[in-house]
């Protein structure tokens, strides 16, 4: 199965890194969030890759560009104009660039691909967020029910500590932000059948968390697998300070790969 990874938005509540690069570029570890997404995906052997271009779509192309050099060990010889890769340690992928659009809403980015996905299944993710997902299992789950969609959905953590209070204002517990009011919410990781495509208009204002899954929800075609792990979206600074230094400790739940 192909993966199309939504890698188009302004990321305007990440404005001090997305001024000068797009979201999906900003960087935990070293290396663009993007690059750990598609590790993950790679890790259970999905190594083709759609990625749905808009805002500043040409730092991703050139990141990509450029993969393979700053991947490999090389000796250039200046006198010459010779280059001679001494040692590559790329990955297997084989990423397709594809512009939808400055200002198309993700419904649209992501019907702009169905001619690179053809008549197959594929899955679909958001450039901007992390998970210890078992895709494998997300896989399975998605084939046991049948339908249309398969939408991750997760429990996020309260913004605030909580506490327990007796009736004399003592403290009897404290949490250090414990799961929020207990709904799960759409996390972003996706199973699509090639009928998701019959469920997004052309226009480049269909926005595919609204009309399309609110249709499949209807029709009985969208199934929710609730994943109980680690799932952190980068939408803030402090987003992206968290997620580093998750990574730096060498902690990260998401790295699932050697």
């Amino acid at each position: 199965m192909k993966v199309l990874l939504l890698a188009g938005g302004f990321g305007t509540r990440l404005s001090e890194e997305t001024d000068i690069r797009p979201k999906p570029m900003v960087e935990i570890g070293g290396k663009p969030i993007l690059w750990h997404i598609m590790k993950l995906y790679s890790t259970y052997g999905f190594n083709e890759f759609v990625v749905l271009l808009g805002y500043k779509g040409y730092y991703i192309k050139e990141y990509f560009a450029n993969y393979f050099l700053h991947q490999s060990d090389i000796s250039i010889d200046l006198k010459n104009n010779h280059m001679e890769i001494l040692n590559n340690t790329s990955e297997p992928w084989k990423v397709t660039l594809l512009d939808t659009g400055l200002n198309s809403m993700t419904g649209a980015r992501i019907k702009k691909a169905q001619k690179f996905v053809g008549n197959e299944p594929f899955l679909l993710t958001y450039g901007d967020g992390v998970s210890d997902i078992d895709i494998g299992k997300l896989i399975a789950f998605h084939h046991a029910h049948g339908k249309a969609l398969t939408m991750m959905s997760s429990q996020p953590a309260g913004r605030f500590g909580a506490l327990n209070i007796d009736q004399n204002n003592q403290v009897s517990k404290f949490s250090e932000k414990p799961k929020g009011d207990g709904n799960w919410i759409n996390a972003g990781f996706f199973v699509c059948e090639p009928k998701v495509f019959d469920y997004i208009s052309s226009s480049d204002d269909t926005v595919f968390e609204q009309e399309p899954l609110q249709k499949m929800a209807e029709d009985g075609e969208l199934f929710t697998y609730q994943h109980e792990g680690f799932w952190k979206p980068m939408d803030s600074l402090k987003d992206k300070n968290d997620l580093n230094q998750l990574w730096n400790e060498g902690i990260a739940p998401w790295k699932m790969w050697k």
